[in-house]
């Protein structure tokens, strides 16, 4: 009879805690509204605020760009020119050091990637070096 009155107060506890759990998700979800709706908000009225400044700055500043574009152009030209001499400048430094790395890997034993493919080179180069030298010799073997 105990065990039976425990079993019931058990199932009580549970109803109540799937009623706690039911009330959970539907606060959490209007928690969840309201914050995307005041981000959301604030969100629009920034991107607002900064399309009605992006047109009244091009307002101002057009006049400006035609009177001096005959100076401008050119010189966005040879900024555009330096800007990419420095980023391809940069990318073949990576690459120099990425290389020096794993030439640096491959040397000290630690098998980087490719090193297999290398070594597979290397014995083919070898070995079509001997059969080079050893067609020469028979050669100058054979007009002696």
């Amino acid at each position: 009879m105990a065990e039976h009155q425990r079993g019931e107060q058990q199932r009580g506890g549970q109803y109540q805690q799937q009623q706690q759990q039911q009330k959970q998700p539907m606060m959490m979800t209007a928690v969840k509204a309201a914050t995307a709706a005041t981000a959301g908000g604030s969100m629009l009225l920034l991107s607002g605020l900064t399309l009605a400044g992006t047109v009244i700055a091009l307002t101002i500043a057009t006049p400006l760009l035609v009177i001096f574009s005959p100076v401008l152009v050119p010189a966005a030209i040879a900024m555009m020119l330096l800007a990419a001499g420095f980023v391809t400048s940069g990318g073949f430094g990576v690459a120099a050091l990425s290389v020096l790395s794993w030439m640096y890997r491959y040397l000290t034993g630690k098998h980087p990637p490719g090193a297999d493919q290398l070594e597979h080179a290397k014995a083919r180069l070898a070995s079509k070096a001997r059969d080079i030298k050893e067609s020469a010799q028979h050669r100058v073997e054979l007009e002696t």
